[in-house]
């Protein structure tokens, strides 16, 4: 493990100003202090040791579930995907990945390995970082359902491997540990047959592609959905599909969507989001819970 504080041996890459949204599935955002991607775990944990301690540290994966406003954001931001990759089998029979992988390629991954249970993953557009964070779900199953253990990191460097039970978990909610950061997930699916996992994907990903406008900018889901309802419900019935906010839209195909359709900025998708959850309480009674997070300044 390199050493702490010694930014001469860092091996990863540190960009200054960088726009976030080069790195936001929005397409927006504006610059960030410094974006670090880092070149393993060891090389990560001698950054954070590096780092003054009231610096503020963001971690983004994929960049999807999430709106950066358009003054950027202040400290640093750990890049994870690309660079926190790493995706084996363990000898207990887990699959052990890194905060970097996508969650789509743990399905696959875990298909081919003969086991079943993951293939939900490949219809989740994010990484396991951000899969563990907010207990990321669709098609009926949600992430820690199938969590052993994870692996963490704090300010100092310091690593841990935690049981799942060290941890609270609820509907895309998930507490634990303060001030620890997931960089893995140890996955327990259960044995399966390949051909059939490879079938549930393709018609999960088939079904997503047919429902949600995955050829535009988007954030994926939104809105959480209310105890016994479906945001997207929601949202239609109160004739909000297709409203806009400058380039910024509730799409037609789905309406727990909102998409750029071309130079949206983040103030025009922020502004829609209020006017979604406005409307939404005035016409159905219901306050509908961002599950986007939104990060930076104005």
């Amino acid at each position: 493990m390199m050493a702490a504080g010694n930014l001469s041996n860092r091996r990863g890459t540190l960009l200054e100003n960088e726009p976030m949204s080069r790195h936001t599935s929005w397409r927006v955002g504006g610059p960030a202090d410094r974006v670090y991607l880092p070149a393993d775990l060891d090389d990560l944990a001698g950054f954070l040791a590096s780092r003054p301690k009231d610096e503020s540290i963001v971690w983004v994966g994929l960049g999807s579930n999430l709106l950066v406003r358009d003054g950027g954001v202040r400290g640093t931001v750990i890049m994870t995907s690309g660079a926190l990759g790493e995706l084996s089998m363990q000898d207990d029979g887990t699959v052990r990945a890194e905060a970097g992988v996508p969650c789509a390629k743990i399905a696959r991954f875990s298909v081919q390995q003969g086991l079943q249970g993951g293939e939900f993953l490949a219809g989740i557009p994010g990484t396991v970082g951000g899969a563990l964070a907010m207990n990321a779900g669709c098609h009926g199953s949600e992430t820690w359902q199938y969590v052993a253990a994870v692996e963490t990191i704090d300010r100092a460097g310091e690593r841990r491997v935690r049981p799942a039970g060290d941890f609270s978990v609820s509907y895309r909610k998930v507490t634990g540990p303060i001030g620890e950061w997931f960089v893995a997930g140890h996955f327990r699916f259960r044995p399966g047959q390949t051909t059939e996992g490879k079938g549930i994907i393709k018609q999960l990903l088939a079904k997503r592609g047919a429902s949600q406008p995955t050829q535009l900018p988007n954030a994926g889901s939104v809105f959480k959905n209310p105890v016994g309802d479906f945001a997207a419900r929601l949202v239609e019935a109160s004739g909000l599909k297709g409203v806009c906010e400058g380039r910024a839209c509730v799409s037609e195909m789905h309406a727990n969507f909102i998409i750029n359709t071309g130079d949206a900025r983040a103030a025009d998708i922020e502004k829609l989001i209020a006017r979604v959850q406005a409307e939404v309480q005035a016409k159905q009674g219901v306050r509908l819970e961002t599950e986007v997070r939104v990060i930076g300044e104005k």
